[in-house]
């Protein structure tokens, strides 16, 4: 990995992000539409292999041979399953940037995201407080070749890093600190303990709001999960491919 020291939310910061694929993004850039599910993709893989039709559906939980349209086009080598619009249209985006050299946005941010900048020192402090630990700033982190990067809020020790969320929507405040549910962030996380090829990372979450209960931070470990990642990494570059695709289409239309 490289790391890219620079100030979260500067101009330095933007550029080293624009035609990056981020963490923040991977949830984004893995959606798909009209995919197999676990059982259809088990009863393809048996059917290509030669299992008979109702052997096949049975080893993979039906109790009838399934006929959608999608296992239809499977067995016949058809292509099965697309991006889903936001996943284009990110990859859109991030062919243009690589084209300019620019970030499409010209480094526009919103009020969350000012907020979330400048709150994060707060969060940093609340979280070597709570723990002990001590949280090295890190910038911006990318894989050698620029692809992949991650905004690394902190990296701690050789082992560790973690990540703040300064979250004020209700709903997501409520998905964590009473239902315990950080599946919002978990992807990000995972994410960036593949670029850092680290082993655990800490999620924050800073909201000075509640700081007459005492509950303006909580925290959850993440473990590396290489099985998650493993697949993860392969969607991803599979997205990757998307943007190149764009990026040469928009190239050859200018020439």
């Amino acid at each position: 990995m490289k790391i890219i020291e620079c100030a979260q939310g500067s101009d330095f910061w933007h550029q080293a992000r624009a035609g990056c694929i981020t963490a923040s993004m991977f949830a984004t850039a893995r959606k798909k539409t009209g995919e197999l599910d676990e059982r259809q993709s088990k009863y393809v893989a048996l059917r290509l292999a030669g299992t008979p039709e109702k052997a096949a559906a049975e080893a993979a939980g039906y109790k009838n041979v399934p006929t959608s349209d999608g296992i239809k086009r499977a067995l016949e080598g058809q292509k099965v399953g697309d991006w889903a619009d936001v996943a284009k249209d990110y990859a859109f985006r991030l062919a243009i940037e690589r084209i300019s050299g620019e970030p499409l946005d010209e480094g526009f941010e919103t009020w969350q995201m000012k907020r979330g900048h400048d709150l994060e020192p707060e969060a940093r402090m609340e979280h070597e407080a709570k723990t002990g630990l001590f949280v090295k700033r890190a910038g911006f982190v990318t894989t050698d070749d620029g692809l992949f990067g991650a905004s690394a809020d902190g990296l701690i020790g050789d082992d560790g890093g973690s990540e703040y969320k300064c979250f004020i929507a209700p709903d997501k405040l409520r998905a964590i600190l009473l239902d315990h549910d950080f599946t919002e962030v978990l992807e990000q996380a995972q994410g960036c303990l593949w670029l850092t090829n680290r082993k655990w990372w800490h999620i924050g979450l800073y909201c000075p709001a509640l700081a007459p209960a005492g509950k303006q931070f909580t925290m959850v470990e993440v473990q590396r999960d290489d099985e998650f990642i493993g697949k993860m990494e392969q969607d991803l570059w599979q997205f990757a491919m998307l943007v190149a695709q764009y990026e040469k289409q928009l190239r050859q239309q200018a020439a």
